[in-house]
């Protein structure tokens, strides 16, 4: 390997730690949410607030960190990002109640979409155009990684010592993420004032909100679930609390797995054939899982495959982003990230909500049913717009004013 090559897979790599730091903070809560509940002095519903107040600052951070932050250095703001994220994390060892945790899991969450959303435009500058993909998919790998090892490794140690514990060991990997990029990313130009004005743009199209929108419904219906899994697991399948680690290990690996798959589901099918594909096998999953889960192996196996399906239509999702944006295509990278946080705030409020309601730990994955069911409904929606542009865009043809309007339509539906 050529030393510009060796150079250019560490920084990849430095950037894609950091992304295993945020995978690992972002799904270990759902882990230890008794643990942290009965740390807190709350019950498990309103634990689940913690999930949605993470979630909530990468909503927040994301689009305002991308567009504000437009004119910085991109290594130095991947380094600052980074650094907050650490201290953050550090900081959680002085949280002890509902209001200290919630403030600190909402802070924590502010970097998270903006450092994938440059981390991703970074990646694909520092290779050849027909690497980009690789690249960028080289980043998003720290977060199945993270699922896969990061995620029960952290719960198991939050079990055994303290739920602390892995929120600290996430601040220092993400320390030294700080110290990789600086030794190891170059000097990254910033994006300059004339982009961030052409990412703005971006959020005129109406296409761009309807991809928006099936992230933030069709991705809630998982996260209704998944952010309850450990008391679900253990309170109607009977699973003894030690075995939790290798559940989330099962969604992790199916993870991993969708990630492999959804390239080719976009080759085979199209992007939003496979979006509304994925979304309609997770709303029938979701539909019997309250029922499936009573039995061991058959909910372990749905949480697999509710690992696997999310994944696929993450990529598809960004593609799709990236396809409607035009030149906005570095705040679509971030607002993914708010996006997909959306559904984690949605999703946990709305199972906390029915569990609240004394409907049981089957309550929550029903509701997420009918959330995937309405991301299939927009996606639908969005084809049909889509086709309606491209009809007016033909008809339009015959004159350069015509045509100027048609297209005009195509951009924004």
């Amino acid at each position: 390997m050529s030393p510009a090559r060796r150079r250019t897979t560490l920084a990849l790599l430095a950037i894609a730690v950091g992304g295993f730091a945020i995978g690992t903070t972002e799904f270990v809560t759902m882990g230890l949410l008794p643990q942290i509940a009965r740390g807190t002095g709350v019950d498990i519903a309103t634990a689940g607030h913690y999930v949605s107040a993470y979630a909530l600052g990468v909503v927040v951070g994301a689009p305002v960190i991308a567009v504000a932050a437009a004119r910085a250095p991109r290594k130095g703001l991947l380094m600052g990002l980074m650094a907050f994220f650490a201290v953050a994390h550090i900081g959680i060892v002085a949280a002890d109640s509902y209001p200290t945790v919630m403030a600190a899991r909402f802070l924590a969450g502010l970097p998270h979409g903006a450092f994938f959303g440059i981390g991703s435009v970074v990646a694909a500058s520092l290779v050849s155009h027909e690497r980009r993909t690789a690249a960028v998919a080289a980043i998003l790998g720290g977060l199945g990684v993270a699922n896969v090892v990061g995620v029960p490794v952290a719960t198991l140690l939050g079990q055994r010592f303290s739920w602390h514990l892995p929120y600290v060991l996430v601040g220092t990997v993400a320390a030294l993420t700080v110290v990789a990029i600086a030794v190891f990313l170059p000097h990254q130009r910033s994006s300059g004032d004339e982009s961030m004005r052409a990412e703005m743009r971006a959020l005129r199209r109406g296409q761009v909100w309807l991809a928006l929108l099936i992230g933030v419904v069709g991705f809630g219906g998982m996260f209704a679930m998944y952010s309850f899994i450990t008391p679900t697991m253990t309170e109607l399948a009977g699973l003894d609390e030690r075995y939790i680690p290798w559940v989330l290990a099962a969604y992790g690996i199916g993870m991993v797995t969708g990630m492999v798959l959804s390239g080719r589901v976009a080759n085979r099918v199209g992007v939003l054939n496979g979006i509304i594909g994925a979304l309609g096998a997770i709303a029938a999953l979701l539909a019997v899982f309250g029922w499936a889960v009573h039995v061991v192996w058959l909910g372990v196996a749905m949480v697999f495959v509710l690992g696997l399906l999310p994944s696929v239509v993450v990529p598809l999702l960004q593609t799709r982003l990236m396809d409607v944006a035009h030149e906005g295509q570095s705040l679509a990278a971030a607002l993914n990230h708010s996006t997909l946080n959306t559904a984690n705030a949605l999703g946990a409020w709305l199972g906390s909500v029915v569990l609240a309601a004394g409907w049981g730990y089957g309550a929550p994955s029903l509701v997420g049913a009918g959330l995937a069911v309405l991301g299939v409904g927009v996606a639908v929606l969005s084809v049909g717009l889509e086709g309606r542009s491209h009809r007016a865009l033909a008809q339009g043809s015959g004159s350069p004013r015509q045509t100027a309007d048609a297209a005009s339509t195509a951009g924004t539906a």
